[in-house]
């Protein structure tokens, strides 16, 4: 079960919310330092979010995403706004390991199905889940045309073997993650999940460790690492 920072960046700086939108607080100003930090920590794999281009559907921090590539020797995946073939091949080229796709994957079918079939693992789909149904357009949208389990029946119906799972009533509110959903679709997809969303313990951690046989392989946390709830290096020995 991978332990995965996350380094959610908008208008520069890293920052967390409230469940994608509520109460907005800078942890840095300087999120190549904050990636730096996490290496240094132990992360074998960062999460990183352009909450900008999530919003707009245009990314507007790669500069200091490529600033990161270029700064730090873990995989890193990437998302937010990335809305075309073009983009995701220049990302993928530069040095991006996977990119993260959401609103786009939802509205466009065939550029999902076009891109799965060219970049195969490079590609993961976040799955943001409130009252079963997925929001889009940096969780301001909820989309209720499908349910997120048939969306991700969709997604493996096309060969996806992994998908990010975020219940976002949860995340940033450190009221522990979503077990009972996670677990929902670990069952009746059997697609592999990186969880996310209200981890704040230790203890949050050993109980998603519990679904590991069951397809959980990964956490991304956030707030938690943040407000210092623990260190990622007492998470990393927890695996």
């Amino acid at each position: 079960m991978l332990i995965i920072p996350a380094i959610d960046i908008k208008d520069g700086c890293v920052v967390r919310y409230v469940q994608g939108r509520f109460n907005k607080k800078i942890y840095s100003r300087n999120p190549v330092n904050t990636a730096k930090h996490w290496v240094k920590q132990g992360a074998r794999l960062l999460h990183v979010i352009d909450l900008d281009g999530a919003i707009t559907g245009i990314p507007k921090n790669l500069n200091i995403i490529k600033e990161i590539v270029k700064n730090i020797d873990i995989p890193i995946q990437f998302g937010g706004g990335i809305r075309s073939i073009d983009l995701i091949k220049s990302l993928l080229n530069f040095g991006i390991y996977r990119i993260i796709l959401s609103t786009k994957a939802i509205r466009d079918k065939k550029l999902l199905k076009k891109v799965f079939e060219e970049f195969k693992e490079r590609i993961i789909v976040s799955i943001d889940i409130k009252d079963t149904y997925i929001l889009t357009n940096g969780w301001q949208t909820i989309n209720k045309k499908i349910s997120a389990l048939e969306f991700a029946y969709g997604l493996k119906q096309l060969g996806f073997k992994q998908i990010i799972y975020t219940n976002v009533t949860r995340d940033g509110t450190l009221k522990g993650p979503d077990i009972r959903g996670i677990n929902e679709f670990l069952k009746k997809t059997n697609l592999e999940i990186i969880a996310s969303g209200g981890i704040s313990s230790l203890d949050d951690l050993y109980k998603l460790k519990s679904l590991e046989k069951k397809g959980l392989i990964g956490v991304i946390i956030g707030k938690a690492l943040y407000e210092g709830r623990f260190t990622l290096s007492q998470a990393l020995r927890l695996n």
